[in-house]
């Protein structure tokens, strides 16, 4: 046996939020590349598509979000809270700014979740974390930011944020 075909080299698959997989290349031994020029290959495309969003065996979900904001006032743009069959409160995840908005700013303020109906829980209130985005005074367009939710147990998920931002995210004129 060849010692290149017991210890193929391989690229695997580089895939960044919002963009397709773009690399996936192996080295075997009929007309493979060179392994410098695949390591340059894929460095490549790691500078240029960023790491891989999971590892094998642990897959990251990643959850799309598509908010409107108001210029220069704080917009909510997500609730976290943990809710146990009981209707008591459990652990809050932990959150972290993963990659920071362009045009504003990001911040997480504590609150009390007071909600009826949901689940089993016929009436519940529990702490929650409330996620806020602002932008800049005058800014208006599009903005993004991403947000690592990790929960209970350990378990993470990836949130990528959209945010358009306006003068008047209702339409009217604000009477």
């Amino acid at each position: 046996m060849d010692p290149e075909d017991s210890n193929p080299l391989s690229c695997r698959a580089f895939r960044a939020p919002s963009r397709p997989a773009a690399v996936a290349i192996s080295s075997h031994r009929n007309g493979a590349p060179r392994a410098k020029v695949l390591k340059r290959i894929c460095l490549a495309a790691l500078l240029l598509f960023g790491p891989p969003l999971h590892h094998a065996g642990a897959q990251t979900p990643v959850i799309e979000r598509d908010v409107k904001a108001t210029a220069g006032r704080d917009s909510r743009v997500a609730i976290y809270t943990s809710i146990r069959p009981d209707c008591t409160s459990g652990p809050l995840p932990a959150i972290r700014l993963a990659a920071a908005p362009a045009h504003g700013t990001v911040s997480v303020r504590r609150g009390t979740l007071k909600a009826t109906n949901v689940k089993q829980c016929l009436a519940i209130e529990v702490p929650a974390l409330i996620a806020f985005y602002r932008s800049v005074r005058d800014f208006t367009g599009a903005d993004e930011f991403q947000l690592e939710i990790t929960l209970a147990g350990g378990r993470k998920e990836i949130q990528d944020f959209r945010v358009t931002v306006m003068t008047n995210p209702a339409g009217g004129e604000g009477i």
